[in-house]
């Protein structure tokens, strides 16, 4: 089974909700696919962590066969090649590694070679993706991570915030997932967003409040009108701040909620 934990914005407590999910339920791998901030590690302290380098495939020019035709730079909508005064100018970074140029190109001077954009940090409890800095494009990185799951246990996906491509990779092909969201004006607005993204990858999913405030009516009148299942409701408690500051999970600082969790999962 996998369980992916989304939110429609930061700060919601998406990874405190991740984590110990993965501490409450038995035989569980957690794969952080929050590859340009990624945190679970803090919460779950991996042990006999091996790492593997990850690339994807950029065009090299071979300048004896090229005729500077330009059609390389033609089919290329993300303008990663750029044919100027005789040259062939490449931009890695903006390549999506699609291979169009090295399959058009009429005289063969283009062919690929591999370009590492992170690593993995796997151990047998939790997989972490890590991007380089300065890195335009996670989402091959992410969808590195997720070949990393296990079947024959219960996948926990900690996808990045928001509702970019990259939260998408993270959440496709979920049994089910979790939207963690706040009981504020902007927790509500970035949490139809999420639920409009996985409602169209037609992906089961039910809600989880932190932060969880009884005097901001319209979060549980949105559910409500859109037959939202609210699995649980966080209140907000200065001493599961001062945990997460701390890289205690929410299940260690408040044991109850274990049971709580593992409801969650169908």
């Amino acid at each position: 089974m996998i369980i992916s934990v989304a939110s429609g914005k930061g700060g919601t407590g998406k990874t405190l909700i991740a984590t110990s999910l993965a501490l409450s339920l038995e035989n569980s791998l957690l794969l952080d696919c929050d590859v340009e901030e990624p945190n679970c590690h803090i919460f779950i302290k991996p042990k006999k962590i091996k790492s593997e380098k990850v690339s994807v495939l950029v065009p090299v020019i071979d300048e004896a066969k090229c005729n500077y035709c330009g059609k390389c730079a033609q089919i290329c909508e993300f303008n990663a090649l750029v044919v100027a005064n005789k040259k062939v100018l490449v931009f890695p970074n903006l390549c999506h590694s699609c291979g169009g140029c090295v399959l058009l190109c009429p005289h063969k001077a283009i062919s690929e070679k591999q370009r590492v954009i992170g690593e993995l940090q796997i151990s047998d409890k939790l997989v972490t993706g890590v991007l380089n800095v300065g890195e335009a494009m996670p989402v091959p990185l992410v969808a590195a991570v997720k070949r990393k799951i296990d079947k024959s246990k219960t996948n926990i996906i900690d996808a990045s915030p928001g509702t970019s491509c990259v939260m998408v990779e993270a959440v496709k092909d979920s049994d089910y997932c979790v939207l963690v969201t706040e009981s504020s004006p902007f927790g509500l607005s970035d949490l139809k967003l999420a639920v409009e993204v996985v409602r169209k990858l037609g992906i089961p999913f039910g809600l989880v409040i932190n932060k969880y405030n009884p005097k901001f009516k319209a979060l549980e009148k949105y559910c409500e009108d859109e037959r939202i299942t609210v699995h649980l409701k966080i209140p907000e408690d200065r001493k599961i701040a001062e945990g997460y500051s701390k890289g205690i999970p929410l299940v260690d600082i408040y044991p109850q909620y274990k049971k709580e969790l593992k409801r969650i999962v169908p």
